[in-house]
């Protein structure tokens, strides 16, 4: 497939669609970190180390409400990765050592303009988990600010049509998936790295130990693409107690990674179809699901998987909606504009819980 996005372009197996990551390289200019500015001398920060003014369940001052959760501690060491052009907010990366899933990895981090704001300075953010598609490692492609969904978040949050999110970008997989198009479905696949864990657990405590956040599921939601868009999907169906909301562009709805070879018990706990007939078997909680596919390249064969499961699962507890990308394909140059276009970010923040100004 030849479907380009920045300066990669999707590969995939005849039965999936997968990303090749954007090439970042990044050079920054200078600010907003936490509720201070950090080095604005342009283009002279990449790479420096900040310091948090919170952390460790020492934030200032007492929380807005019950539900703002103070940042827990330890501070992780956070370097600047990359300086949003449009804003001056910045990309921030830390190497995470998961205690649950014992797998280590890097993630990125963004904090909305708004968290810096002294109204905001006692209350907890929304997060949202960024995945890419492709093969998720080293990079996380979604940092990258060519892509600008960190500046769409931005401007969108400032003109009511989206929550002023936190991006949380981990990385997706624990290696490249070399010539084989090797996966790991966002999951604990048995004798692998436990990437589901890694992705619903260790990231979530990653942001809550550093950041204010907000301790309810209506805080905690998934975006991605490709198989990203998978495994957002199957983490808030697997776990709606601990996320409400994903935006899924071009997403795999079958898990199929041939690491499943011979478990065919835990695949099917990793199957979005299985999990939604469950959760609506039982009635709850509400999850809300927002998928988006292009009409060209491989999301013309993706699009009647999507359909389908709208067809079959749209139904009780589980919340769908569906946007079209016309013209639009199987990249990021498509999503991030079709998130919006589409009303799926506007759809996600109205079922969905922001910070709340202090007094």
């Amino acid at each position: 497939m030849n479907d380009t996005v920045g300066a990669g372009r999707h590969r995939g197996r005849p039965r999936r669609r997968r990303w090749i990551g954007a090439a970042v390289a990044v050079a920054v200019a200078g600010v907003l970190v936490t509720g201070a500015l950090v080095g604005d001398d342009a283009f002279s920060d990449t790479g420096d180390t900040v310091r948090l003014d919170e952390g460790g369940g020492r934030a200032r001052g007492a929380p807005v409400d019950a539900l703002t959760q103070l940042p827990t501690g330890p501070a992780p060491e956070l370097r600047i990765a990359a300086t949003i052009p449009e804003d001056g907010s910045k990309v921030l990366v830390t190497t995470l050592a998961g205690k649950k899933s014992g797998f280590t990895g890097k993630v990125w981090l963004w904090l909305p303009p708004q968290y810096k704001e002294a109204r905001y300075a006692h209350s907890g953010f929304p997060v949202m988990i960024a995945l890419p598609g492709g093969p998720g490692f080293p990079v996380n492609y979604w940092m990258d600010r060519n892509l600008k969904l960190e500046a769409s978040i931005s401007a969108w949050s400032r003109d009511g049509s989206s929550l002023p999110f936190i991006l949380a970008m981990p990385v997706l997989n624990p290696r490249t998936d070399g010539k084989e198009g090797l996966y790991w479905d966002g999951s604990d696949i048995p004798g692998q790295p436990k990437m589901g864990t890694w992705l619903t657990e260790d990231v979530p405590d990653l942001v809550r130990s550093a950041f204010r956040t907000i301790k309810s599921r209506d805080g905690w939601a998934f975006m991605g693409s490709s198989t990203g868009g998978f495994a957002g999907l199957k983490a808030v169906l697997q776990k709606p107690d601990r996320f409400k909301a994903v935006i899924a562009g071009g997403p795999d709805i079958l898990p199929d990674s041939r690491l499943w070879r011979g478990y065919p018990r835990e695949k099917l706990e990793n199957s979005p179809p299985e999990l939604a007939r469950r959760l609506i078997d039982r009635n709850g909680p509400e999850v809300y699901l927002a998928f988006q596919v292009g009409t060209k390249g491989s999301d013309v064969r993706c699009r009647p998987q999507v359909e389908n499961f709208i067809r079959q699962y749209g139904t009780g507890p589980v919340k769908t909606r569906f946007h079209v990308d016309e013209g639009g394909g199987h990249n990021a140059r498509t999503y991030v504009p079709g998130m919006h276009d589409g009303a799926l970010i506007q759809w996600v923040s109205a079922h969905m819980r922001g910070p709340v100004p202090g007094g």
